[in-house]
């Protein structure tokens, strides 16, 4: 629990039996997450078993995709903060703590794994695909004439369930690239968010997709090419933000706080 809400942390697993097990007990370990949730999406076998061995949560999505899976474990997660990261060992959880600092004043977190200070050895953060989600994320910057972004691909990021809840009637990405739409559609929802530097460790295992050059390259144009028809079908769109304030500030020139900018 943090500050009085539950927290939810959401994995979403297809080839990470080996790293899986660690992962769940890694997020259990900062004391603060009071569920995981893994969304098995078709995973190999013996990914279950692994799950089996913790405390933690496990529902089946059959429909294959990173898309499909992320909108099943946003849907199933209980907690007041949902938190989605990859069980693939890339990610700290003690940068959970990161998050929900910002979560306490943001309706949404997304982590960035393109700080170099950050970057550790061996992590599958080459140069292509680090300036490859720093361009994308700037496209979408000026596109939306948004927030500081530099990475459109980390999975690493918090959500409030009730912007969670209010986003899904939109989703219609079931592939790898959902992550930008649920950031665009965070953005044009008019909900507070920001972005934070996160770990990016090796991944234990082969990606799927990034482990294969071509195929990330694949999945950039496709990312750009979404990005593009989304703007233009949202130009002029920008909803008036709805949810509550987490934290309700005076003004520091308020006369409750007694402020003086002088």
């Amino acid at each position: 629990m943090w500050n009085g809400r539950t927290v939810s942390v959401v994995l979403m697993t297809y080839a990470e039996r080996d790293s899986i097990r660690g992962v769940i007990e890694g997020f259990f370990a900062t004391g603060v997450v009071d569920e995981v949730l893994v969304v098995n999406n078709n995973a190999q076998a013996g990914t279950a078993e692994e799950v089996a061995r913790t405390r933690a949560l496990q529902v089946f999505e059959p429909k294959q995709g990173y898309g499909h899976a992320t909108q099943r474990g946003l849907a199933e997660a209980s907690g007041d903060l949902i938190i989605l990261a990859e069980p693939d060992g890339t990610f700290l959880p003690a940068d959970v703590f990161k998050l929900l600092v910002y979560g306490d004043d943001c309706d949404a977190v997304f982590g960035t794994r393109t700080t170099r200070e950050l970057i550790w050895r061996g992590a599958n953060m080459g140069a292509p695909l680090k300036w490859g989600n720093w361009a994308v994320a700037k496209l979408v910057e000026v596109l939306f004439n948004t927030s500081h972004l530099s990475d459109v691909g980390c999975t690493y990021r918090l959500l409030h369930r009730d912007l969670a809840r209010r986003l899904a009637p939109r989703f219609t990405v079931g592939g790898s690239h959902f992550g930008p739409e649920l950031m665009l559609l965070t953005i044009v929802s008019g909900a507070r968010f920001v972005e934070v530097p996160v770990n990016y460790l090796p991944r234990v295992g082969v990606s799927s997709v990034t482990g294969d050059l071509a195929k990330a390259i694949r999945l950039g144009v496709q990312m750009v090419a979404f990005i593009l028809r989304f703007r233009l079908a949202t130009v002029g769109r920008a909803d008036r933000p709805d949810l509550p304030r987490p934290v309700d500030r005076a003004p520091i020139d308020s006369p409750a706080t007694g402020g003086d900018r002088s």
